[in-house]
């Protein structure tokens, strides 16, 4: 079968679903509308044997190939983010403050051109397709809820791709060991004593003592991290005070911390900064800590010369590039505890062209030809791994 010719052939329906799903975006644990649409959209492909989930807005499809063989599976998620689109798109965003400025619309639209393309070709595969598709990726509680619902159940490896500013159009970066960092979340509440602005010496002020926590943890990074792991520590969010000439008795932050690293070592040190560091100026403060996914580590050589393959199968070996970790998240790691796969990152970067935001901002964009060589990598390792023997 040949893969690119039938990514050519299908690409402007691929690219019309991308635009259809930029513009109905919903966020996470709300894809009520989105998980329903793609359900439509595999049924008009042919697709029948479609299974909604029960504890989350996902479903599960299989294309039966017409040879026994292996199942692979092939993820997309599709939540959106609560960004306030300014692309000036003919298709941006209909709902008001919800943007896929992530590319899961990409992710959704890639999953569905390679459904159409292996099921145009079903009675040629040697084995069968597991069609993932999964909400609530920017939580990271999507793949989880899937996997607890045997969304995996029969599986024996799967493909998940993402579109990335951070990796030059039209590369496709792939490469073995670490790839995308574990995250956790936190949360610190400073507790202080309450005084007029104008009398210090009565109070105890919890944002003095923030600032210091605050610059006190950048040495976890900076003095407590070995410089040969990678390591983000970042406070992104803090509340404090109701009026300027009072000192505040309470400050809240949250932040979030980025790691290829196992284990409580990051989490016992900041601990230890935040409550020293409150008690040596006379307050007290409240730490916790949260890993909300571990690190995407390609850890199967097979998985990663299948997919590198597939790229330049179809596109030359001057396409593939290895790719440098990345220190965002993926909730992808959940799959890859369970069974054998790969992740791969489509470039879409191109200063040339105009496409120079990174994602989660509120003018991400990319050339849609970044679909087209999606949707092909994707059914191209779909195939070849039912081929291969393993």
């Amino acid at each position: 079968m040949d893969i690119k010719a039938l990514s050519e052939q299908y690409g402007k329906y691929a690219i019309e679903r991308r635009r259809y799903y930029h513009a109905h975006p919903e966020l996470p644990e709300q894809e009520i509308e989105t998980c329903a649409q793609i359900k439509e959209d595999l049924l008009d492909i042919g697709i029948t044997d479609i299974r909604t989930m029960s504890n989350c807005h996902g479903l599960v499809a299989t294309i039966h190939g017409g040879r026994p063989g292996k199942t692979v599976a092939l993820r997309t998620d599709i939540d959106a983010l609560p960004v306030k689109e300014d692309t000036g798109l003919p298709f941006a965003s209909k709902n008001e403050n919800i943007m896929h400025a992530c590319g899961h619309d990409a992710h959704i639209a890639i999953l569905l051109g390679a459904a159409k393309m292996l099921f145009d070709c079903r009675d040629q595969l040697k084995g069968n397709v597991r069609l993932v598709v999964q909400p609530s990726e920017e939580l990271a509680t999507g793949a989880k809820a899937m996997i607890s619902e045997g969304a995996l159940d029969g599986v024996d490896a799967i493909y998940g791709s993402h579109v990335m500013g951070a990796l030059d159009a039209p590369y496709y970066g792939i490469s073995s060991g670490p790839l995308m960092a574990g995250a956790a979340i936190f949360n610190i509440r400073v507790i202080g004593y309450a005084a007029h602005g104008s009398e210090p010496h009565r109070g105890k002020d919890a944002i003095t003592v923030s600032a210091a926590i605050i610059n006190a943890l950048q040495q976890c990074v900076s003095r407590m991290n070995d410089p040969r792991s990678p390591l983000v520590l970042t406070i992104g969010t803090i509340h404090g005070g109701s009026r300027f000439n009072i000192i505040p008795n309470e400050v809240k932050m949250e932040g979030t911390v980025r790691t290829f690293e196992a284990g409580t070592a990051v989490e016992e040190i900041m601990r230890r900064i935040v409550e020293n560091t409150a008690a040596a100026f006379g307050t007290t403060a409240e730490f916790h800590f949260e890993m909300i996914t571990p690190p995407v580590i390609h850890d199967s050589e097979k998985m990663v010369l299948l997919a590198k393959n597939a790229a330049e199968k179809l596109y030359g070996k001057q396409s593939v590039c290895d790719m440098q970790p990345l220190m965002g998240s993926e909730d992808f790691a959940y799959y890859l505890q369970k069974v054998p796969g790969v992740f791969g990152i489509i470039g879409i970067n191109d200063v040339a062209k105009g496409y120079i935001y990174s994602n989660h901002h509120e003018k991400f964009d990319f050339e849609e030809s970044a679909v087209v060589r999606g949707c092909a990598i994707m059914a191209q390792f779909a195939v070849d791994y039912l081929e291969s023997e393993t």
